[in-house]
């Protein structure tokens, strides 16, 4: 059995082919039922998000190219459209990649934290599918534990490389903890999608949304429980945001200097941090001018995504390290679970020459034959039948100039020292 690692990403395909190859939600437990029954492999997990399709298989190496006619017959797609932009990984290499890519590192955005719970959503699927075993169980254990200490361990996550991150990131250097804390977010677009996404994950108290049109701000809302307003009553509720953060595309600001007094009045000047990544500009400069206001535009987030993308740079080589040994720990871990696989079926192959040996001795006894004679039928019979086949092995091997199995032999059964011990 070898860990066998198959697919495509955004660093070795583009979109168009990456889209092609992607497996809707829905056809994942019937993908890795065809392949287990089809193909004849034991474990597998199919991740398959916007930036990657991989494949994850506990199975003989041998079988790969198997693997990979059976996703191109999957997408009904011919051999020359995926085929220049696959990867195999084998083992450790396989090992180290999916370790890279829990932790970030292989990511679109270095360090996103994201994928890890793909990951994790990917192993849950196909463990309710049947198709986890003991090999990619130990492989996801063990990758989700490097992720773990490289979050720990190092800096990898902790500087946004994102606009939205970093509005976000921003706001909890200012109030801490947000979960009693209100967020209004202007827009509805993809931007305030993904930052009610770092809020939610950030465990924000409340969040508002506001947009021109309701109902396109209404379907975000329902995937993350928030407030719908319309733009006319946000002078309203103003006084209730502790951050707002704005993206819209609108041409002419919509939140302007008289808004906000009105607002810090109302929260007897509570501290409002405003963070506008709008261009132009949704909220007026002169807002900036206010006592208790903290007003960020995409400029000063520019600056904050800079240092982090070098922070992060150097954090990564930090985890590099640290997954490499991770990697090195589970390959060990691997080996002794197929030392332990080996030294079972050795057992129960020595167990059942023994039980035949002896019962041919029992039967001896109980016609009267002579004990002595009977205990020399079964070490004799024992013995011979132990090593037949391995001595038979043995010869062959070193007719065919395998010398490495006999020399391996007597390094398993100590021949050298047993020598040693005769003179």
């Amino acid at each position: 059995m070898s860990l066998v690692a198959v697919g495509l990403n955004h660093q070795t395909a583009p979109v168009e082919i990456r889209e092609q190859i992607a497996f809707a939600p829905e056809h994942i437990g019937k993908a890795l039922q065809q392949m287990q029954s089809d193909l004849q492999v034991p474990e597998a997990t199919i991740v398959s998000t916007c930036n990657r399709t991989e494949i994850y298989c506990g199975m003989p190496d041998d079988k790969t190219a198997n693997v990979i006619n059976w996703l191109h017959e999957f997408h009904q797609a011919p051999q020359e459209t995926f085929s220049p932009f696959l990867f195999t990984r084998y083992d450790r290499d396989a090992a180290l990649h999916l370790m890279r890519v829990c932790s970030g590192l292989d990511s679109m955005i270095l360090g996103e934290p994201q994928i890890l719970g793909q990951i994790k959503q990917a192993y849950r699927e196909a463990g309710e599918s049947g198709a986890v075993g003991r090999d990619l169980t130990l492989l996801f254990q063990s990758a989700f534990n490097a992720a773990k200490q490289v979050r720990t361990d190092t800096a990898i996550g902790a500087n946004p490389v994102s606009v939205a991150f970093a509005a976000v990131s921003l706001s909890r250097q200012i109030f801490g903890d947000l979960n009693e804390h209100t967020a209004l977010l202007i827009g509805a677009g993809e931007t305030v999608e993904l930052t009610m996404q770092h809020l939610r994950a950030n465990n924000i108290g409340k969040t508002l949304i506001a947009n021109r049109t309701v109902a396109r701000a209404e379907k975000l809302a329902a995937l993350n429980g928030s407030e719908v307003i319309t733009l006319a009553e946000i002078p309203t509720r103003l006084h209730e945001a502790d951050i707002i953060i704005s993206s819209t595309a609108s041409q002419l600001p919509i939140l302007g200097k008289g808004a906000v007094e009105a607002a810090l009045k109302a929260r007897r000047h509570r501290p409002m941090a405003m963070i506008d990544i709008a261009v132009p500009r949704d909220i007026e400069p002169q807002v900036g001018e206010l006592s208790d206001v903290f007003l960020y535009t995409v400029d000063n987030l520019k600056e904050i995504i800079d240092q982090g993308i070098e922070a992060r740079q150097e954090a990564a080589i930090q985890a590099e390290h640290i997954i490499a040994s991770q990697a090195d720990t589970f390959m060990q871990k691997m080996r002794g679970l197929n030392a332990g696989t080996t030294i079972s079926d050795l057992r129960a192959y020595a167990t059942g020459i023994q039980q035949t040996s002896l019962s041919t001795a029992m039967a001896m006894l109980r016609k009267g034959e002579d004990p002595e004679k009977a205990l020399q039928y079964f070490a004799h019979t024992f013995t011979n039948k132990l090593l037949h086949t391995p001595s038979s092995q043995l010869r062959q091997a070193s007719e065919a100039g395998e010398t490495e199995i006999a020399e391996a032999a007597r390094k398993l059964f100590k021949l050298d020292q047993q020598n040693q011990n005769k003179d």
